[in-house]
């Protein structure tokens, strides 16, 4: 069954998790487990208290927590707040909501082609066997609003028993890799034509 995903709509804490540090620190934790601000701060590139400012922002609006402490217990430990969010405009969003949901979806679509970009860089670097798993495709639908909609939650039911915050680590099997989906449904705007050139 499928985890039911909160709607974000604070403007404040999507322009708090917005910033692309903090996504990095978000993305850091959720896939490599609790991490202190040092550790954060050496994957993410940002100085020690900067990591640790950027993880009380996030712990401040939920999306990161106190995890329990290391050996003597002298340095703070962060882990991803297990919360399962949708941003999505809607036609009734106040102003203010829409820009801060604009923002956060250009800085996680950024990130994703910034990933997926990566991905095809050390493409030839990677085992056949992962070249062969690895598909970059790209389909035009032709559908109704409600198939649309069906289909994401067909495509979210798929996911969700792979997903890297649900699937027991221990239970995975034996050379599972953190991986990635990234999955676009929207209708397509329509295009204007740019007219014919005009000649010098």
């Amino acid at each position: 069954m499928t985890q039911a995903r909160e709607p974000l709509t604070d403007p404040v804490a999507m322009r708090a998790l917005a910033h692309p540090a903090r996504l990095a620190i978000l993305n850091r934790l959720q896939v490599e487990g609790p991490a202190t601000a040092t550790e954060v701060a050496e994957v993410v590139g940002v100085t020690p208290s900067a990591a640790s400012y950027h993880l009380r922002m996030l712990a401040k609006y939920g999306f990161a927590e106190d995890a329990p402490p290391r050996g003597d217990g002298r340095e703070r430990v962060w882990r991803f707040a297990s919360r399962s969010m949708t941003i999505s405009p809607d036609p009734d969003d106040r102003p203010e909501v829409r820009a801060a949901k604009d923002l956060l979806i250009k800085a996680v679509r950024d990130q994703a082609a910034d990933e997926a970009a990566r991905a095809r860089e050390n493409f030839d670097r990677e085992p056949r066997e992962w070249r062969e798993a690895s598909v970059f495709t790209r389909t035009v639908l032709l559908v109704d609003a409600e198939e649309l909609k069906v289909l994401n939650a067909r495509i979210d039911e798929l996911l969700a028993p792979y997903a890297i915050t649900a699937r027991d680590r221990a239970e995975a099997p034996a050379g599972a890799r953190v991986s990635e989906a990234q999955v676009g449904l929207f209708p397509r705007a329509e295009r204007r034509p740019h007219g014919l050139p005009r000649d010098s």
